[in-house]
């Protein structure tokens, strides 16, 4: 898991210095047209910020889900007692990644 992470992590760092130096010569521009740019770099970063946030929430409630589960299945008498915490859980999970297509949307919506 750890060597997926880092790939990506490689990956992106590598795009995102291969695109300065694309733009390094775009460097010497007006306070006008660095403003442009900021702007058509917010659905970008609000872009990966949801689909980071949508895929390690998936992660941790597959990984939530597989524990209760487990726990169920050595202990089917403690059902009731696993189920209710883990519906909590999972919807407070959920929400984490609510609020971030919240926030998303509301720094897309702002330009």
């Amino acid at each position: 898991m750890k060597k997926v992470f880092l790939t990506v992590f490689a990956l992106l760092a590598t795009a995102v210095v291969a695109m300065a130096a694309d733009n390094a010569p775009a460097a010497a521009t007006t306070a006008a047209s660095a403003a442009s740019d900021f702007k058509t770099w917010i659905p970008l970063a609000a872009g990966f910020g949801l689909a980071i946030s949508a895929g390690l929430g998936a992660l941790s409630q597959a990984k939530g889900l597989s524990t209760a589960l487990d726990g169920i299945a050595r202990n089917p008498a403690a059902s009731g007692k696993i189920v209710t915490p883990m519906i909590i859980g999972l919807a407070m999970i959920e929400s984490l990644v609510i609020y971030s297509l919240v926030i998303s949307l509301m720094l897309v919506l702002k330009l």
